[in-house]
């Protein structure tokens, strides 16, 4: 993954460790616990506890000695640290494989994060309802993103549509861009792109892989 722009106000790492602890969270309560202990959520996660100290720290709620944080409130302030405490909008453009994948990938219920409406430039694709969310034709995404009020876009097309459809979406009013594509969107200042490079991510396996 790489970012277009960085969150004003927590450390990029520690943004991308929340999302982890707060599944650990959710499990400790799941089980019963009322109070959780940074050192707990470190060992069960396999990470450094100072590190965890700090980064639950920042979240804002007050922990006790040799109690911990109250559990829920914790999972609060993370979820709302991160924005996930209300749901939120989003428009898929490319309906796809990967893109039909995603609308039921139910990972974003988890984050408070629904697919609103889906936009495809095939027309045998438009009219159909998938995973319960209707394609739509790319000449009706101005008109639906504005009158829906999406700010966030997920991106899945070919390469070679990919700048077309983000200078779209920027022009209806995106504010962020999960980009699935290899390419590296061009967009203007306020506009934050959030690079899923698959690819990337393979070619460090395989290079691991054939190294040992």
């Amino acid at each position: 993954m790489s970012e277009k722009e960085t969150n004003p106000t927590l450390p990029l790492p520690t943004i991308r460790r929340y999302p982890i602890y707060l599944r650990c969270i959710r499990d400790m309560i799941a089980a019963g616990e009322l109070h959780i202990s940074s050192a707990v959520v470190a060992e069960k996660l396999g990470l450094d506890p100072v590190l965890t100290r700090k980064d639950l720290a920042m979240a804002g709620v007050p922990g006790k000695p040799r109690r911990g944080y109250p559990a829920q409130e914790l999972q609060k302030a993370i979820n709302h640290a991160l924005g996930w405490d209300s749901t939120t909008d989003a428009a898929l453009v490319g309906a796809g494989s990967l893109g039909n994948a995603l609308l039921g990938y139910a990972g974003f219920e988890e984050q408070n994060l629904s697919i609103a409406v889906a936009f495809d430039a095939n027309p045998g694709l438009h009219g159909l309802a998938l995973h319960g969310v209707k394609v739509r034709p790319m000449e009706d995404l101005p008109r639906l993103v504005r009158r829906l009020r999406i700010k966030i876009a997920i991106l899945t097309v070919p390469n070679a549509a990919a700048q077309e459809c983000a200078d779209q979406l920027v022009s209806a009013g995106i504010r962020g861009i999960l980009n699935f594509t290899s390419v590296q969107l061009v967009v203007p200042d306020g506009v934050r792109v959030q690079n899923i490079d698959i690819a990337q991510s393979l070619a460090v396996l395989s290079h691991t892989i054939s190294a040992h």
